[in-house]
């Protein structure tokens, strides 16, 4: 564990229920602030970061001035600004758009940080389709604007689980250090092979930008039993006591990892499936989906679906393998939500195990503002990644 003296001071903007700050943390991070607009995912990210300044409000509303002042700290002092802004709508050959879409300006607002603080460092994470979105002008406009404010940066897409996540995840990641060009180590090596392919636009001026494995990467990636095997059974619908033990010892560094902190298993609670979805569970064998289910049993538009289509669709996942994207919903309706061995869609718990959040680490809310918030969430055990990668490139600075 990094000694508190030796932690590098971050804020979080756009903070959602606290995956990035908490892989970042680990890596040696303290988030001084974090500022989020939807008051549950607020509430979460301040249980989980008790020591953290939480805004709950809408960014615009917030003077940078006045947190800097309040944060005790001087202009080019913080080592980093982390967050996942909207960035869309962010382009500067698209005038129109520009002008009427909001998240444009929700961007900015990140930048408006980035200027009043001028911190040493600086995280973007989006989706990969920010690559292709505009035939990458987005990115281009985001590069050059990082550059006027004296930012070196890049960009990648990293595969979550080549670093230990237990699940199909791209991310795309922009860095950026002051005053310098990026170091090429500033992106985390992968430490395992997946079997994972790149369905979006992976080129950025003619380059290919996903990290991927080297030949002497790890070939065996964390898989879904690994990652959950060691919780609780549940019938569908079962509540059970807030917190309960765990099925067994844990039998793997994943599931050992989860658990320190732990005082047992919370958010485990099992979603009530209705009687037709337990009966078309009935056909679906682990790696299964929709097409085992009986056509009379399938919803009237999946009845017409040819068999090629939706293969995640009321999917059972593999033991063995690694689990679909985490939804804002675990709706089997959507994608491979059904529990590889029990009856029932998976708990707040098992998804965000799956999305590699430690057991400590508790959300706040109804069921559904649960799913939405690890949905939402950047995968800890991949912001951890870059953040240690990122730390080292801070910490060797000339």
């Amino acid at each position: 564990m990094i000694m508190s003296s030796e932690r590098l001071k971050m804020i979080d903007l756009f903070s959602g229920a606290g995956g990035l700050s908490e892989g970042l943390s680990e890596a040696g991070f303290h988030s001084l602030f974090a500022s989020e607009i939807v008051p549950v995912y607020a509430q979460t990210y301040q249980k989980n970061h008790p020591n953290t300044t939480v805004f709950t409000a809408d960014i615009r509303e917030l003077d940078a001035n006045e947190v800097l002042k309040s944060l005790g700290i001087e202009r080019g002092e913080l080592d980093l600004i982390a967050g996942g802004p909207p960035c869309q709508g962010f382009s500067i050959n698209a005038p129109i758009r520009t002008t009427l879409d909001e998240r444009n300006h929700l961007f900015k607002e990140y930048l408006r940080f980035v200027d009043t603080f001028a911190p040493r460092a600086v995280l973007i994470e989006n989706v990969p389709g920010l690559v292709s979105f505009e035939h990458g002008a987005t990115l281009h406009a985001i590069l050059d604007a990082l550059a006027e404010l004296g930012y070196g940066a890049d960009v990648r897409i990293l595969g979550a689980p080549y670093y230990g996540v237990p699940q199909m995840r791209w991310r795309t990641v922009v860095l950026g250090v002051r005053g310098r060009s990026l170091p090429s180590g500033a992106y985390p090596e992968p430490i395992y092979h997946a079997p994972i392919r790149a369905n979006f636009t992976s080129t950025f001026d003619g380059q290919s930008i996903i990290k991927a494995p080297s030949p002497e990467a790890n070939a065996n990636f964390v898989t879904v039993y690994e990652a959950i095997g060691d919780l609780p059974p549940l019938e569908s619908g079962e509540q059970g006591a807030p917190i309960k033990e765990y099925r067994c010892d844990a039998f793997c560094d994943y599931q050992r990892r989860s658990r320190i902190g732990s005082v047992g298993v919370l958010n485990h609670e099992a979603p009530r499936l209705s009687p037709v979805n337990l009966k078309r569970l009935e056909y679906i064998k682990p790696g299964g989906n929709w097409t085992d289910i009986p056509d009379d049993l399938l919803p009237k538009g999946m009845q017409r679906a040819r068999k090629s289509d939706h293969t995640k669709r009321y999917g059972r996942v593999l033991p063995d393998g690694l689990a679909s994207t985490i939804l804002t919903k675990c709706d089997p309706h959507w994608g491979a939500f059904f529990h590889y061995e029990q009856n029932r869609s998976f708990t707040v718990r098992e998804a965000a195990r799956l999305q590699s959040f430690p057991d400590h680490f508790v959300f706040t809310g109804n069921l559904a503002e649960q799913f939405a918030q690890v949905g939402n969430a950047v995968p800890p055990l991949l912001a951890q990644a870059v953040g240690l990668s990122l730390r080292s490139v801070l910490e060797t600075e000339d």
